[in-house]
């Protein structure tokens, strides 16, 4: 039975989080899984919202988040990093269902988020292994 995923992905620093759901597309079709819905929302600390409406769909059994934060002149990503990281947590452990983390930052400039792309696959992996186990 394939894995049903559900992506929630940031608009803020499109040319980053673009790259990492064309990432996230391609590995999910390699560990035959399946992305049933995209949800784009503004930013990172948007994404809370938009979990919660896909873990409440029975046919999601997974969601993944693709963002990145990156680091301003104050210390607002830390901020947003912070806040959304944990609220991502009591997500998951509200609705029992897996949401990875495939958010990069707080503290990176914009050439590291770049670089960092590849926290879409892991996102992606970490996902699908936990739906897949029986917890």
């Amino acid at each position: 039975m394939s894995v049903k995923l559900g992506f929630v992905i940031s608009e803020f620093n499109y040319d980053v989080t673009e790259s990492m759901r064309e990432l996230a597309v391609r590995h999910a079709d390699f560990l035959d899984a399946n992305v049933v819905e995209e949800v784009f929302v503004p930013g990172v600390f948007d994404m809370p919202l938009a979990i919660k409406s896909l873990l409440e769909r029975d046919e999601i059994d997974a969601v993944v988040t693709l963002g990145c934060v990156i680091e301003g002149q104050t210390d607002h990503d830390q901020v947003v990093a912070s806040q959304t990281s944990r609220k991502i947590t009591d997500l998951s452990l509200d609705y029992d269902k897996p949401v990875s983390m495939g958010v990069s930052g707080p503290g990176q400039t914009r050439h590291e988020a770049q670089q960092r792309v590849d926290y879409a696959k892991r996102a992606v992996e970490s996902a699908v292994k936990m739906a897949e186990k029986d917890l």
